[in-house]
């Protein structure tokens, strides 16, 4: 008798992962499928929307045949995607990536504008380039004649959800992450549509997060071996089903994500507000928040390691532990070598396109493994700057729990545990967003038989105290040596802007 199970699909930023999770909320298999970024121009980040849509369906389709039926599918997606389509739901462009950096400059004005506190307690969204709100902004300024030829400006998931129920409907989790709604009344903020020049049917319907339907479109259930009368979810959006899926929905529990990128969240009953910080604020469910920080330089940091330290074009899980085993013998500290890892600017608590990336105190002694090491460091340090602008308003932590890529390394883990000087639980290895999804579902209480249990830790990583104390000094100089750059990196962005 084939096993019963939820099919958890979180549309990612560098892959789609389907993960398969059984009646008592364990994972029991899953599929995943890459595909890369675009970045056609400096400041551009885009993704090809047929090649991720081949992707989702392909994903689907294996785990349906891999594991059979599913009771239903449900989807976690990243957050702050932008595609304008028209009527029909076909794309007038790709997909601008929570990357992309082109509408920095508007972001920057909206931010120091009078209403820009009160915009941002609104809508719960850092006032930044990842923003929708700002990119809508970016093509109304830039490209107008396309910002009046779109119908609809939507996110990757919204028009997956199209091409399978032909409405164009959104999460209320995605929704909370666009800039553009009202966090505290559940519906299309005013204040933001005035600003991006749109009123409301240029948007999708605003859904619980638990909204699901029957019925999805034939051609589509075929491409993915799904039934056409089988239940599809709507879910949320990948970091607020990160911490469902990691357990760390409790207070005074903490998810940490190191993926691509990386995050620093906390569950609460209220949005918990840190305007100089710019903590985000979004929707889980209608009674539950998901409050914190993210750093655009996570995994990204390792991969351009490879690439440029390593000359890996392509890496594998052998390249990626050659590096964790060349920084075993390397010192806490890297003997005085700093990083900050800003490649592609920064998020909390900077908020800063134009930071850049920088290696400190590099003296002859130095060799590669140094700077491996000193550049997971400098990732650690930039999450546990994040941690500290979430506790000026959270409760106590007691536990951090950690999911993501980076929990395959225990050298990343070990020095995250010691920089941050707090113990790290690790749960299910597979990806917490898609489990978070299927755990979604499951709480519809729609599913006969599914039932969940608490996340269980597969291991528990307990800081060095002497290392902790080590990595405390070097982190004294680590936002200092950032605000001492701030403006020549600002500087420098002009002149390299001039010349390209």
């Amino acid at each position: 008798m084939a096993t019963k199970y939820i099919l958890g699909v979180d549309i990612g930023t560098g892959s789609v992962k389907a993960v398969a999770v059984n009646a008592v909320g364990k994972a029991i298999g899953s599929v995943q499928k890459h595909y890369p970024l675009l970045q056609p121009q400096p400041g551009f980040v885009e993704q090809d929307i047929e090649t991720i849509w081949q992707n989702f369906t392909a994903s689907i389709g294996e785990a349906a045949a891999q594991f059979g039926q599913p009771e239903a599918i449900s989807l976690s997606c990243a957050m702050h995607s932008l595609i304008l389509v028209d009527a029909q739901g076909k794309p007038l462009t790709n997909i601008i990536n929570w990357a992309d950096t082109r509408s920095a400059e508007i972001a920057e004005r909206l931010r120091a504008s009078p209403e820009g506190e009160a915009l941002y307690k609104e809508t719960g969204t850092p006032i930044f380039s990842m923003s929708p709100l700002s990119k809508i902004i970016w093509f109304r300024e830039n490209q107008p004649e396309l910002f009046k030829q779109a119908a609809k400006f939507i996110s990757i998931k919204e028009l997956f959800w199209f091409r399978l129920f032909g409405e164009f409907q959104v999460d209320h989790s995605i929704a909370s992450a666009t800039g553009l709604f009202d966090i505290l009344n559940f519906c299309w903020s005013e204040k933001a549509l005035k600003l991006a020049g749109i009123d409301q049917n240029k948007l999708s319907k605003p859904v619980s997060t638990t909204y699901f339907r029957n019925n999805a479109d034939a051609k589509t259930t075929k491409k993915t071996g799904i039934k056409e009368a089988s239940c599809w979810v709507i879910g949320g959006n990948d970091g607020c089903l990160a911490n469902l899926g990691s357990g760390a929905n409790k207070i005074g529990t903490v998810a940490l994500t190191v993926g691509t990128s990386g995050a620093v969240r906390i569950a609460s009953s209220k949005s918990l507000y840190n305007f100089k910080a710019m903590t985000f604020n979004y929707i889980l469910d209608e009674k539950t928040y998901i409050c914190g920080g993210a750093i655009n330089n996570g995994g990204l940091v390792l991969n351009w390691l490879l690439e440029n330290f390593m000359s890996v074009k392509t890496a594998s899980a052998e390249n990626y532990e050659q590096i964790f085993t060349s920084i075993k013998t390397v010192p806490a500290g890297s003997n005085g070598l700093l990083f900050l890892p800003y490649l592609t600017g920064e998020r909390t608590p900077l908020w800063n396109s134009n930071s850049c990336g920088v290696f400190f105190g590099i003296k002859s002694n130095h060799q590669q493994a140094h700077f491996l090491r000193a550049a997971l460091e400098g990732v650690c340090y930039a999450i546990r700057s994040v941690l500290n602008a979430v506790l000026i308003t959270a409760e106590i932590v007691h536990e951090i729990r950690v999911s993501g890529g980076f929990t395959a390394s225990e050298v990343w883990l070990q020095m995250m545990a010691d920089i941050l000087g707090k113990k790290l639980v690790v749960v299910q290895a597979e990806d917490a967003s898609a489990i978070g999804a299927a755990y979604l579902a499951i709480q519809t209480g729609k599913f006969a038989g599914f039932g969940l249990k608490a996340s269980a830790a597969e291991k528990t990583i307990v800081p060095d105290p002497k290392k902790h104390f080590l990595y405390s000094k070097y982190y004294q100089l680590f936002g200092p040596l950032y605000q001492n750059l701030e403006k020549s990196m600002s500087q420098l962005a002009a002149i390299n802007a001039q010349t390209e």
